[in-house]
């Protein structure tokens, strides 16, 4: 596969089916919600939503085609984006009527993912450097894994996924949704094949015949450690010097619009 191949392929796949329950009540779908600016081709500054950062890194890295996975309750997205055009993308939906989990999200763009490299991030995370996907990208073409994550350093009394490297990348442990941990790092963003679509697809028929997880939450990390367990080949491009921001966090999203609002760039 010649230089380049991935990118070519790749799709984009944002879950944006949530509830938004951690900053509720506002007055728009949080993924669209304005932090920051964006300079039009007349030079005027217009309102910049969260999930464009997103995007932008995704289009960076030559994916330009990228589905967003949206519930009912929630197109004001489409209203807001449309196509795509007037982002330098080609923006497609997929609509559910309710929204188990993110990994439930992932998995109802199955049909039209599932033979393709996806690259998938979380829209209301703002992240540093802006050419991640494009070395996570260049990661998975070079080493020829089933998933490749964008890496970051975490405070050890923050409990979320960890992620273990070898020397080389490779991806050593990966546990979900733990505080403590001895190595300080959690995954962002990720780019995987076919071998963990159909991994993820598999794992959720099996948990919504098992009556007491139909219902439970499943995070990304919840399908993501059984993979690991299972045997996938991990790699892990680690961004020690990045930076983060969850907005979906009421005082992060205080912290991103005041900088923003004063300046180009965020101290995240």
């Amino acid at each position: 596969m010649k230089k380049g191949a991935i990118a070519a392929e790749a799709i984009g796949l944002i879950p944006a089916a949530g509830y938004s329950r951690r900053i509720s009540p506002i007055p728009c779908s949080k993924e669209i919600y304005p932090v920051g600016f964006s300079r039009n081709s007349s030079g005027d500054d217009r309102p910049k939503a969260v999930c464009l950062y997103l995007i932008e890194s995704m289009k960076r890295a030559g994916v330009t085609k990228i589905i967003l996975v949206i519930r009912k309750g929630k197109l004001d997205i489409p209203v807001y984006l449309g196509d795509g055009r007037r982002f330098g993308v080609e923006l497609a939906y997929r609509v559910m009527d309710d929204s188990p989990s993110p990994s439930h999200a992932l998995d109802h763009a199955y049909p039209f993912v599932k033979d393709r490299v996806v690259a998938s991030g979380f829209p209301d995370i703002m992240f540093q450097p802006d050419d991640a996907f494009g070395r996570l990208m260049a990661c998975l073409q070079r080493t020829q894994a089933d998933v490749v994550f964008g890496v970051y350093p975490i405070k050890k009394s923050v409990k979320d996924d960890r992620v273990v490297l070898s020397g080389t990348g490779r991806v050593r442990n990966f546990a979900v949704s733990t505080s403590g941990a001895k190595d300080p790092h959690t995954w962002l963003m990720a780019v995987w094949g076919p071998v963990f679509t159909e991994f993820l697809h598999q794992f959720l028929q099996k948990q919504g015949s098992t009556s007491s997880t139909a219902t439970a939450e499943l995070t990304v990390g919840h399908a993501l450690e059984p993979a690991f367990r299972a045997g996938l080949h991990m790699q892990g491009v680690l961004f020690e010097r990045g930076r983060f921001l969850d907005i979906g966090v009421s005082h992060n999203l205080r912290k991103a619009v005041q900088q923003l609002s004063r300046k180009d760039h965020l101290v995240m």
